[in-house]
């Protein structure tokens, strides 16, 4: 993708926050206490992301595709082969908020917005339910290049700034994609949403990210790169513990489901730590170490010689 293509996307209020100004894009223009400093930035990231643009500094780089898929009663969602569902790709587990809640709602899985594969709201003759899951991956390169250029030039102000936009381009990317990826699925044709309409998610679908409030497990990335062949198709590498390098990428899920929502599953018990563990085929050790944030109780003691 060209730079200048995704310029429009960018959502400039997280840009502020990286120089510790808090204010929402373009209003902070007005504050009366860091306005004039927020305008002066702006107008300096605009004069690097025009050179960046004009010299191809930044490479934009992703992938997105969709697959067959549906959801099983143990909060996993098998994806396969083909339209005939009967050969699995891959599957993926996700997991299930455990929050009181008062009475009449309910608590959220991912998998709850991709339908089973018995549905009897399927379409008269097939009882199987033609669902599907998308995954993308995007990113953008030469950010760590230009930034060394500046510190060795003792530049570290535009050292920052570069590596602040490769940021916010990467956020760019990956909703200008989602957009397209929508358009593709079908149901986004009709839109016609604004750059603002788009920034406040105003569209129907989700993009959860694996390491975020829904998907607290990284691991979930592995399958997913897989799928996609994002790291040949895309450049984007990743670490042992499912960092993504550059750092300046995002990847996740599309669900389509028209109420689908963002969520945080929280602080889960040891009873689903121990099902997840095992339809993983992991340890209990294993999975509380990578979830070691939403565990709602305190691991047992592990002996050292075990």
């Amino acid at each position: 993708m060209p730079i200048r293509d995704l310029c429009d996307y960018i959502d400039w209020s997280p840009f502020f926050h990286v120089w510790e100004l808090r204010g929402r894009y373009p209003a902070i223009f007005d504050d009366p206490t860091v306005g004039s400093q927020a305008r002066e930035l702006f107008d300096d990231a605009q004069t690097l992301l025009d050179e960046i643009a004009a010299k191809n500094l930044f490479t934009a780089r992703g992938a997105f595709g969709f697959w067959p898929a549906n959801s099983t009663r143990d909060d996993e969602v098998e994806v396969w082969v083909g339209e005939s569902r009967e050969k699995k790709l891959t599957t993926f587990g996700f997991l299930r908020q455990q929050m009181h809640k008062p009475a009449g709602q309910f608590n959220h899985s991912l998998a709850d917005y991709i339908a089973p594969l018995s549905n009897p709201q399927s379409a008269a003759g097939d009882p199987r339910s033609q669902d599907y899951l998308g995954g993308f991956a995007v990113t953008i390169h030469g950010a760590d290049e230009l930034a060394t250029k500046f510190k060795e030039a003792h530049d570290d102000y535009n050292a920052i700034m570069a590596k602040a936009l490769a940021d916010r381009l990467a956020e760019a990317f990956a909703e200008y994609l989602h957009q397209r990826a929508r358009i593709s699925w079908g149901f986004g044709k009709e839109e016609n949403l604004s750059s603002q309409d788009l920034i406040r998610e105003r569209y129907r679908g989700i993009r959860p990210a694996p390491g975020y409030p829904a998907c607290p497990d990284h691991i979930q990335k592995r399958a997913l790169f897989d799928l996609l062949g994002a790291e040949e198709k895309t450049g984007i590498k990743l670490t042992e513990s499912y960092a993504m390098h550059p750092a300046a990428s995002v990847s996740g899920f599309y669900f389509s489901h028209p109420e689908a929502k963002y969520f945080g599953v929280g602080q889960i018990g040891r009873d689903q730590v121990e099902d997840y563990a095992k339809r993983r085929g992991e340890s209990i050790a294993e999975v509380e170490k990578r979830l070691a944030p939403n565990l709602g109780y305190e691991p047992k003691e592990v002996a050292r010689d075990q």
